[in-house]
């Protein structure tokens, strides 16, 4: 790969150099003008062996990151040692990322591709067929909940690995606390997707165990996040905002702990059910 596997470190307080800029705005009304920093984004087209795979808006930092997490997360490769290399080429608002995978990967790669249908589309997200919507993925071995000091504050102890968000906002971030509660490292993205695979994929790069660990994501919990944390082997998953309905009931039946913080109300536990949805509130 292009960059070799690097130590986690404490958080970096300054934002990537690439991933924002300073612009000039103009209040309604006003003829002066202010500075303010925007988060940026670029379109990054990913390639496996050669074969063109998706094209993905994301923030232009950690793209190896993003790379090995995204191709774990969307199972195109089981493990991280399937992906063989990976070439970044490009500036400005496209870049490009040619992965090298291993042969019985690719071979699964080629074969999902084959299968889909040629002329609809399910509309989640460009996966175009239920089967990669609603995998079937092994359930995951029961995991003690996080004790509830972990939890305690997050929203406020999480601030130093978000360096992006706190200089222009317009960003999500994912975060990983090891089995001893200790948060080790974070990753910031436009794309709440994206940020989570970013996370996974240092993870990955640096060769951490993810058992007893819990997942932080400052966005909504949607399905394809679930589905990202299972794959990566992550037991708990901790959102800011609340989990779908689905969301919910996947975590129920794959033995994923699902926690929501909110604002200014207790944790909630969706997962595993004590009892119903409305009975946890």
């Amino acid at each position: 790969m292009n960059a070799p596997r690097r130590p986690i470190a404490s958080p970096d307080s300054s934002a990537p150099a690439d991933a924002s800029q300073r612009y000039h705005f103009q209040a309604i009304g006003e003829t002066r003008q202010e500075p303010v920093e925007l988060a940026e984004e670029c379109a990054l087209a990913i390639a496996y062996n050669g074969i063109s795979q998706a094209v993905m808006m994301v923030s232009p930092a950690d793209f190896e990151d993003f790379v090995v997490g995204f191709s774990l997360g969307s199972g195109i490769v089981e493990e991280a040692s399937d992906i063989y290399d990976i070439h970044i080429s490009g500036t400005g608002s496209g870049r490009q990322a040619d992965v090298e995978i291993a042969s019985r990967a690719f071979w699964k790669l080629k074969e999902q591709r084959r299968q889909l249908p040629g002329n609809a589309s399910c509309g989640l997200c460009g996966v175009e067929a239920l089967e990669q919507a609603l995998p079937q993925l092994q359930v995951m071995p029961v995991a003690p909940l996080p004790p509830a000091h972990w939890l305690n504050d997050l929203r406020q102890r999480i601030a130093e690995y978000q360096p992006l968000g706190r200089t222009c906002g317009a960003v999500h971030a994912a975060l990983f606390m090891d089995a001893q509660g200790e948060i080790l490292l974070g990753r910031e993205d436009i794309g709440r997707h994206n940020a989570l695979d970013k996370l996974i994929g240092a993870l990955s790069r640096a060769g951490h165990d993810v058992a007893g660990g819990v997942a932080v994501v400052t966005s909504r919990c949607s399905l394809e996040l679930i589905h990202k944390v299972q794959r990566a082997g992550i037991p708990t998953l901790v959102s800011f905002s609340s989990p779908t309905g689905l969301a919910a009931q996947w975590a129920q039946l794959h033995n994923i702990n699902l926690i929501h913080i909110p604002h200014r109300s207790p944790p909630r536990v969706y997962s595993p059910a004590a009892g119903t949805a409305e009975d946890q509130r």
